[in-house]
């Protein structure tokens, strides 16, 4: 389909712009799925702000047809971070982004007065959902921690939270495990439910951003638990894989240099999944600032995994995957943590 021609597909109400919503249902009525979850997450993140005219769509399309990364490449430094940095603002994203955490607490406070006060117990689940004998296992994990709980000022670190998503725990990345679905997701829910907490107490206090994974329409939102907390134009970096280094242009490593020129000392990590994502975003992360004095840390308290990959097995020696996972980022340097003690 010719660019003009999808444009105005996508410009429901025919003003010669598209905008955030529109794209979204636009989307879903065209049935994107798989193919175009790309160029869906590229332009929600370029119509965060504002609306986007005919000639700037089709441009941009033209752009991702054209380099090598597609989607993922220079099209991507049009965002408002670097857009924001090409106009003489470098530096401001920190700002910015503290006053939309002041927004984003003071609109849900309302709304999230019946979550529970305390996290979600992970050894008490994993009994629940696959057995004593994972629990113990888990539990015995926790223990061998060097330093399961430390306490971190707020001033020192700053938060990721990776790819909090519906897709993960109702939608396409769920429904994609088949018949133990339900089972499967149900450390990730809880992971992202304490997310949700955490983000209710500390979103407007600390440094906190987000990736998704692009997924098609519905999947692509953020999860049930931490949508209203989250304000609408929260600025994340797009993360088509396991690393949050990938893209180049999605503006991670502008935000960490950023940190770091702020005298943050300290990453903390978590979300989905514990074995993949957060395992190779903490290591490669941990190795590319390597020089910088940066201190990865994942938290397991806000992180989660598929209930099966916290059983032991042949794979892993047997260990978990979840086990093994562990014990990698320590070796890279990571430090990896039960919860942490925020001041």
């Amino acid at each position: 389909m010719p660019f003009n021609a999808l444009f105005d597909a996508l410009d429901l109400n025919n003003d010669g712009e598209l905008s955030r919503s529109e794209l979204h249902d636009a989307a879903q009525s065209l049935g994107w799925y798989w193919q175009e979850a790309p160029v869906l997450a590229v332009f929600d993140l370029l119509t965060i702000d504002n609306p986007i005219s005919k000639k700037t769509f089709t441009d941009y399309m033209t752009r991702i047809l054209e380099d090598p990364l597609g989607p993922y490449g220079k099209v991507l430094l049009n965002s408002r971070y670097f857009s924001s940095a090409a106009a003489g603002e470098k530096n401001d994203l920190g700002s910015n982004h503290n006053r939309w955490k002041t927004h984003a607490i003071g609109k849900s406070r309302q709304a999230l007065k019946l979550k529970p006060k305390t996290y979600h117990d992970r050894v008490s689940l994993l009994e629940h959902i696959a057995g004593a004998e994972v629990a113990r296992k888990y539990r015995n994990l926790l223990k061998n921690l060097n330093n399961p709980q430390p306490q971190i000022s707020v001033d020192d670190a700053a938060l990721l939270i990776i790819d909090p998503q519906h897709s993960f725990t109702n939608g396409t990345w769920m429904r994609s495990i088949g018949l133990q679905a339900e089972f499967e997701v149900k450390p990730i829910r809880s992971a992202f439910e304490n997310c949700a907490l955490f983000l209710h107490e500390n979103y407007h206090r600390i440094e906190t951003m987000f990736t998704r994974c692009p997924f098609p329409p519905g999947s692509y939102d953020w999860d049930e638990s931490i949508n209203g907390l989250i304000d609408d134009t929260q600025f994340y970096f797009i993360k088509p894989g396991n690393s949050v280094l990938f893209p180049p242009t999605n503006g991670f490593r502008n935000w960490v240099e950023y940190l770091i020129k702020q005298g943050k000392k300290i990453l903390v990590m978590g979300g989905c999944t514990l074995n993949s994502c957060i395992r190779v975003s903490s290591i490669e992360t941990q190795k590319y600032f390597k020089g910088h004095q940066l201190q990865v840390i994942v938290d397991l308290n806000l992180s989660g995994a598929r209930t099966s990959n916290f059983i032991s097995t042949s794979m892993f020696d047997g260990l978990s995957a979840v086990e093994a996972a562990v014990r990698e980022m320590i070796d890279a340097g990571v430090c990896v943590v039960q919860s942490i003690k925020w001041q």
